[in-house]
This record gives structure tokens, C-alpha cells and sequence, in this order.
């Protein structure tokens, strides 16, 4: 598939710190691709880098085959982390003015459908909601009609439903055959969202590809939980299963057997709890440390 970004060898060095070190992938055209990793990881520092806003120590960053220029703010599109809207406007009237900015705008009604603004079109900047300000936010990103768009942790802070609200946002744009480079610390949002992820840790590429293709290379089992009580501590210590917390964790590659074994030990089961590896369980494998640390 067609690369609408490349990154090659890139790194930023703060003083004596490496915020991106040496890191080397490229972005396929349409579709989702997310950088993921935890806070202070160099996600940030690479988008700023790809946005042509900050420029790299070394390294290079290709756009359509082509080296990133300033040029690049009239062809892409950006939901930075922290934005400041301007008091006393109207969510239209926000829009009227980002539209001024730009001589190809998309047409309004289609950004009020795509960002599901139309409930609140009349309302003033500082009254919204933060699942409203977002999907204003998100709306600002696409009144340029780019082509290519940075969402940077666009629902940090963001409640489950207003998350969950604002991840239909983004599976709309992936309908509209727009690239979306996503950046977030949630492990779910990226399972949810991402065709290909790059997660990184303190600079460095720690794996990349498709999550599923990625869980199912680093994990051949299942978790089984179960409550600390419900389960005799002999039995723990002779299958060699963990205590987590107030839980006893399992891991089987067959729920049935392992299932069968805790019936014939009269385990009960009310509170059995079966859990597929996920990307935050690759982290903790690959860094020793939580994805949310």
C-alpha cells in the first residue's frame, strides 16, 4: 500500500535527553494509524516533528514522497492536546472564523454532520461540554478538508461515553478514505481504531503492525480471574498461578481444561472472569512496566 508519510532515523535531543531516538516507519494511505506509548514516550515530539512545527536533530520526514515544509499546515489537519477557543463566539461563529483561514474550506453542513455539532451550533465556547469541545476541535481539524489529520490524545479527560462518542467521530473520518495518525496512551482506543500501531517507550520503536497480528504473535494464552478466596492457596502454589491484587490470575491456552480442573477442586466460578491479552498486557511484556505508568 501507498506510504503518505515516512519517517527515517529520526531523532530529537533536548540537552542530554533523546525525546525521539533513532525511530524509522511509515504511514499507509487511508485508515488509522496510531503511535502508542505512555506519557513522556516521544509520541508528541514525533507528530510535532512529522506537522512540521519543531524540527528534528536528524533524520527526515517524507510527505507524499517529499521533504516536510511549512507548506504542510494548509494540507493536513491537527487536534493539538491543548487548544484555546476564543470566549464569546459561538460554536458557529468558530467556524465562520477558522473557515476565513483557509481559501478551500469544507462545507459547513458537512462538518456539523460529520462532528455531530448540531445540538450545540448556537451555544458559547465556554459553556461546552468537554466531549463537545473535542468534537469542535476535531471539526477545526477538518474545515481544511485535508487530506492527511493528527488527532494528539484527543480523549484525554474525556468520560467512557463521551470516549466512546468521540470514537464514531474518528471511524467516520476513516470513512470519508482519510488518514487519521492517532496518538494516545489508551490501549483500547487503539484496538478500537487503529489499523497499524508503532508503540514506543523513551524514544524507541518497541514493536509496530496491526494489533491483532501483533497479540496473537506475542500471546498463545488466556487470562482467567478469579477472587483470592475462592481459591485454595495449595492449589495456587502447586499449578504455579499468581496472586494480583485481591485476584488469582491464570494463564491457559485452554479455558476448558483449566475451567474442568477448578470444577473437580470445587472452585467456585460465580466470579470467573476470562480476559484476552491486549495491548496494554504486550507493553507490560516488552517494557516490564504498565502502558498507563
Amino acid at each position: 500500500m501507498q506510504a503518505i508519510v515516512e519517517v527515517k532515523d529520526l531523532v530529537k535531543r533536548y540537552k542530554d535527553v533523546n525525546a525521539v531516538d533513532g525511530i524509522s516507519f511509515s504511514i499507509p494511505k487511508g485508515g488509522c494509524f496510531g503511535l502508542l506509548g505512555p506519557n513522556g514516550a516521544g509520541k508528541t515530539t514525533t507528530i510535532e516533528i512529522m506537522e512540521g512545527i519543531i524540527p528534528a536533530t536528524s533524520g527526515k520526514v517524507l510527505y507524499k514522497g517529499e521533504p516536510v515544509s511549512p507548506s504542510i499546515a494548509h494540507q493536513i489537519g491537527i487536534q493539538f492536546q491543548h487548544t484555546a477557543l476564543q470566549d464569546f463566539l459561538t460554536v458557529k461563529e468558530t467556524l465562520n472564523l477558522f473557515s476565513s483561514f483557509y481559501e478551500r474550506t469544507l462545507p459547513q453542513e458537512t462538518l456539523i454532520e460529520l462532528c455531530d455539532l448540531g445540538d450545540f451550533l448556537n451555544r458559547d465556547n465556554r459553556l461546552l461540554s468537554g466531549g463537545q469541545r473535542q468534537r469542535l476541535l476535531l471539526a477545526l481539524a477538518l474545515i481544511n478538508d485535508p487530506e492527511l489529520v493528527f488527532l494528539d490524545e484527543p480523549t484525554t479527560g474525556l468520560d467512557p461515553q463521551a470516549r466512546r462518542n468521540f470514537w464514531q467521530l474518528i471511524k467516520n473520518i476513516k470513512a470519508q478514505e482519510k488518514t487519521v495518525v492517532l496518538t494516545t496512551h489508551y490501549m483500547d482506543e487503539a484496538e478500537q481504531l487503529c489499523d497499524q500501531v508503532v508503540i514506543v517507550d523513551k524514544g524507541k520503536i518497541i514493536e509496530q503492525g496491526a494489533p491483532t497480528a501483533l497479540l496473537q504473535q506475542h500471546f498463545s494464552h488466556v487470562f482467567i480471574y478469579l477472587p483470592r478466596e475462592a481459591v485454595p492457596e495449595s492449589l495456587v502454589d502447586a499449578q504455579g498461578w499468581h496472586y494480583v491484587d485481591n485476584r488469582v490470575e491464570i494463564t491457559t491456552q485452554s479455558v476448558e481444561s483449566t475451567v474442568s480442573l477448578l470444577i473437580s477442586e470445587q472452585v467456585p466460578l460465580e466470579a470467573l472472569h476470562v480476559k484476552s491479552a491486549n495491548l496494554d498486557d504486550l507493553f507490560l511484556k516488552l517494557t516490564g512496566h504498565s502502558l498507563r505508568e
